[in-house]
């Protein structure tokens, strides 16, 4: 379809389509008409009768269309076409969209063992740090704090501070962190800009009371 009625069905929300699957849709490897014909499927529900020309009428397309997204998602084994009995003991084709699930279970296992992989730094360098394991409530205010989505880098920026000050608790950490929130630090380049703005105002020469260095102190009367 050179100009796609699905894509416009989409944008006009004829189509559900659930953040998570419209983020994770890339990794299906299939073209966005594939995609969002495969979501028209999907909010039909898990097992339903096999109707091309519903199908067809539902999205305002040709049945030639229809007939393509078919074979394309069960050649990419997406969806089944299959006969089965129905209540009333009649054989019906049905479209089943097990294989689908399938595919969405493994892309979402391997979001969890990625995101495991990926954080489980930030708890390995705190127990090297601690010199022990961490306990349950610790686990659980280190997941906030990657669950609130705050740079890693800056994490570890704390427990270098912490460290550097001869501090091996958590909650040290945490009010490193909570201080930086307040002052606008998400980075580790922010920290750094911080640092230096807090020594060149160390370097500053303090006010000096003039009246107190011109007075002439051989003068004053005892």
């Amino acid at each position: 379809m050179k100009n796609s009625k699905l894509i416009e069905i989409f944008k006009d929300g004829n189509i559900v389509i659930p953040l998570y699957l419209l983020k994770n849709y890339r990794k299906f490897k299939l073209e966005m008409n594939e995609f969002i014909f495969l979501m028209y499927l999907y909010n039909l529900g898990d097992k339903f009768v096999f109707d091309v020309n519903k199908f067809a009428n539902d999205l305002g397309i040709e049945l030639s269309e229809v007939l393509q997204f078919i074979d394309s998602l069960t050649e990419k084994k997406f969806i089944k076409v299959d006969v089965i009995k129905n209540d009333k003991g009649l054989m019906e084709e049905v479209v089943l969209l097990d294989d689908f699930y399938n595919k969405l279970s493994l892309i979402t296992i391997d979001n969890v063992v990625n995101e495991v992989e990926n954080d489980s730094d930030i708890f390995d360098i705190i127990e090297k740090e601690f010199g022990r394991t961490l306990s349950p409530i610790e686990y659980e205010i280190i997941k906030a704090w990657l669950e609130n989505n705050m740079d890693k880098s800056l994490i570890k920026e704390a427990i270098k501070e912490a460290t550097m000050n001869g501090v091996s608790n958590l909650r040290y950490i945490d009010k490193i962190l909570y201080e930086w929130g307040k002052l606008g630090i998400k980075t580790v380049e922010d920290v750094e800009a911080n640092r230096k703005k807090r020594m060149a105002s160390k370097e500053q020469p303090q006010d000096v009371d003039m009246d107190i260095v011109d007075w002439n102190w051989f003068d004053e009367d005892e």
